[in-house]
Order: C-alpha cells, then sequence, then structure tokens
C-alpha cells in the first residue's frame, strides 16, 4: 500500500494554520484527515487543556508533563493514518519554551520518518495576528494587546518560539496568501517537487 501523504502546518495561534487545513480538505483531491491541535484540545481532559497548545513561557509546568506523551499519540496517528494510504494535513504550534528542557520536536520527527512529509511555515508578521486576536476575543479567548501593553508577552513568545529552528521544504505568508492561495501553493509545491526533506532531515539534526 502506498502511503499517503502528511502535510504538517507549523505557526503560532491566529496565523492561518486551520483555514489553510480546512482549505486543503476542500480542494485536494483523494481524502485527506485533518489531525491536529484544536481536534486534540477537544479529546484532551479539560484538567488538562490546553495539552499540546500550551503556549511558550513555561506558564503551567504543571501541564508540561503530559506533553511528550500527547504529541507522541498525536503523531503515532498521523503514521497510522499515512500508512494506510489517508492523506493526513496537520496544524500545530511546535515549540521548545518550556520550563524544562524538552525536545518534541525531535521525537515527532522520529515518529514520522521514512513517510512522506511536508513540513510548511506559517507565517503572518505580528501586527496581524494582534488585529485578528482583536476580531474574534469578546469572550475574552484570546490575548490581545491594549494600550498599555501593545504586544502582550504571550503572543510576543508565540512569534519568537514558535519557528525555531525554522526549517521547512517551504514556507507561507498568510498577510499576503489567502488560505486559498496557501493551498493552491502547498498543492503545486507537491505535484512540482522536490520532494519534501525537512522534517526526516531535522530530524537527524537534532539527534547529532
Amino acid at each position: 500500500m502506498v502511503a499517503g501523504q502528511i502535510i504538517i502546518l507549523n505557526g503560532a495561534p491566529r496565523s492561518g494554520k486551520s483555514s489553510i487545513a480546512a482549505a486543503i480538505q476542500e480542494m485536494f483531491d483523494d481524502v485527506w484527515v485533518n489531525l491536529g491541535v484544536d481536534a486534540y484540545v477537544r479529546i484532551t481532559p479539560p484538567r488538562l487543556r490546553p495539552g499540546i497548545g500550551l503556549r511558550p513561557g513555561g506558564e503551567r509546568p504543571d501541564l508540561e508533563a503530559f506533553l511528550p506523551g500527547f504529541y507522541a499519540a498525536l503523531y503515532d496517528s498521523v503514521a497510522v493514518h499515512s500508512r494506510l494510504g489517508l492523506n493526513v494535513v496537520t496544524d500545530v504550534g511546535h515549540h521548545d519554551a518550556y520550563s524544562r528542557p524538552l525536545d518534541i520536536l525531535r521525537d515527532c520527527a522520529r515518529r514520522l520518518a521514512g513517510l512522506p512529509v511536508l513540513f510548511v511555515g506559517v507565517r503572518c508578521p505580528i501586527e496581524v495576528i494582534l488585529q485578528r486576536r482583536a476580531a474574534i476575543s469578546a469572550d475574552g479567548t484570546y490575548v490581545t494587546g491594549s494600550d498599555e501593553d501593545p504586544v502582550p508577552r504571550p503572543v510576543r513568545l508565540w512569534q519568537e518560539e514558535v519557528h525555531k529552528p525554522g526549517i521547512y521544504d517551504m514556507e507561507v505568508d498568510t498577510s499576503l496568501l489567502s488560505p486559498t492561495e496557501c493551498a493552491d501553493a502547498i498543492r503545486q509545491r507537491l505535484t512540482a517537487g522536490p520532494a519534501p526533506t525537512a522534517f526526516p532531515t531535522l530530524a537527524q539534526l537534532r539527534a547529532g
């Protein structure tokens, strides 16, 4: 059986990852399953949320012990779907800025070794991120800027940490491209090549 393609969309919250994932499911041929942070948070016990969506800064060390297991389960599930011939798009926000050393990204890469993975960096300027947060934050779900604190620390940390080390097969900027245009660029990359290499290469680099 031919393994299904895996697309990993990595970026900060409100950078547009989930919208790109939805566009991929709508536009691409074949079956595309969305296994990402939003889906995983919904199955995470409320007392352990946001689970893999825990933001940088070490503010919840009581949750950090659960993260390696959560990520391992998510990526093993992604791998199983791929080996069964199903295509998977995964939207996540990888970082290692916890209160104690965690090298989650290397472990995730190891779990996908040998599978066709396209690792996509989803970029968006912090000014646009703040605008998007302000537009949907009436319920207080998202930290937003104010006159006293125009760029809150949690937002700044996401922007600084989520793209380290920043080794991708390709990048898209959602301040310049719509979700549909981003999805189309990803489809062209899958069609035209070159073959994806960044995710397994990153695993080798971090193992060294």
